[in-house]
């Protein structure tokens, strides 16, 4: 299946097991801050075992075939919703993975990095998490793993916002490229296609999507 194909079956999962919620008059708080009418739960999908294995087995074959399972020596997952995502990847690529915590535990080896990251040589690791909105957080995660002498110079995550030009320009000045299986424009597409929200809802996330910054919450509420 090529990318396009991937990110309607990306969407349509996402819609199917109700990982997409709207409501615009009470809108949600992105990890970014920003306040926003949709929200896409990623979380949830791992308790869906068949689609889980459809997404992560085209997540490994898009890291392949983009990176190449050469170029990858480490997966790691960002704590805490790239953790089981990580892990997933890891096993398909047949790959050691360790996870980074946002900041050092208070405890024990005060560790911000948990497993094995080899200490000779420069490692190539792979961050994984769930979704992307504005791509700041990741920051984070790849100044840690820089620290400690890895090379990072991709991420994946399942569902990459695409509409904050903030994304774009981050990625680029962390020296990031960032693969996603699907992006809110496809999600849109789908929900359109199989007529998941209704005209309202639909015009309401249309609008938000189309000028983010400029969005600001309705009276009206919905929710799928």
């Amino acid at each position: 299946m090529d990318k396009e194909g991937i990110a309607k079956k990306t969407a349509q999962i996402l819609l199917n097991t109700k990982s997409v919620l709207f409501n615009a008059r009470e809108p949600f708080t992105l990890k970014s801050g920003r306040a926003s009418p949709v929200y896409i739960d990623c979380r949830r999908l791992i308790s869906f075992p068949k689609e889980r294995r459809f997404l992560m087995d085209a997540g490994a074959q898009m890291l392949a075939n983009d990176i190449g399972v050469e170029n990858i020596d480490v997966v790691a997952g960002g704590e805490t919703a790239g953790i089981p995502y990580g892990a997933f990847v890891a096993e398909r690529l047949e790959k050691p993975m360790i996870y980074v915590r946002k900041e050092p535990k208070g405890y024990g080896r005060m560790a911000q990095i948990e497993g094995h990251l080899p200490d000779k040589g420069t490692p190539k690791v792979v961050l994984i998490e769930d979704l992307q909105t504005d791509g700041g957080s990741k920051k984070i995660f790849v100044d840690a793993l820089r620290e400690v002498g890895a090379q990072v110079e991709h991420a994946f995550v399942v569902f990459h916002y695409g509409i904050f030009a903030a994304s774009e320009q981050n990625m680029k000045d962390m020296g990031i490229t960032l693969h996603a299986l699907a992006t809110w424009w496809d999600v849109l597409a789908m929900a359109k296609e199989k007529n998941y929200f209704d005209k309202e809802t639909l015009a309401s996330v249309d609008a938000f999507l189309n000028d983010p910054e400029s969005w600001e919450p309705t009276h009206q509420e919905g929710a799928a």
